[in-house]
């Protein structure tokens, strides 16, 4: 029996800095809804709460600095989506009229040692196109 192959490398990384930031936004107060919510629309990596509001979280992970900042990769499209999948997350939980707000957060894990940089209102509904 052979043994299965390790995972993408890349997705590993993915997945340990949104581990890596839910940890930090729940430390910062934020109260975790949703971890990975997929719909066919999208996609949201973390969805929390901070107050009243619904945070609708992109989370980008590098392994170093070659590709400037993480953050920098959430394009217009990814924005559409996101926003496609956050009005399907409202309208089936009713939520619609609550308040919202889409993050980014940065994660640079090298060689082990990360640092985190959170974006609070990293866009706007209407700055998706």
């Amino acid at each position: 029996m052979t043994r299965p192959s390790p995972g993408d490398p890349r997705q590993t990384l993915g997945r340990r800095g949104e581990r890596l930031a839910a940890e930090f936004l729940q430390r910062a107060g934020l109260i975790l809804l949703e971890r990975r919510f997929r719909l066919r629309c999208g996609e949201i990596d973390l969805i929390a709460l901070a107050g009243d509001q619904i945070v609708f979280v992109e989370v980008k992970t590098r392994s170093g600095r070659g590709y400037g900042h993480p953050g920098e990769s959430v394009t217009p499209a990814k924005r559409r989506r996101m926003a496609r999948t956050a009005l399907a997350f409202l309208s089936g939980r009713g939520w619609q009229e609550r308040p919202c707000r889409f993050d980014v957060v940065e994660v640079l894990d090298i060689r082990g040692k990360h640092r985190i940089r959170h974006i609070p209102d990293a866009f706007r509904l209407w700055d998706t196109g």
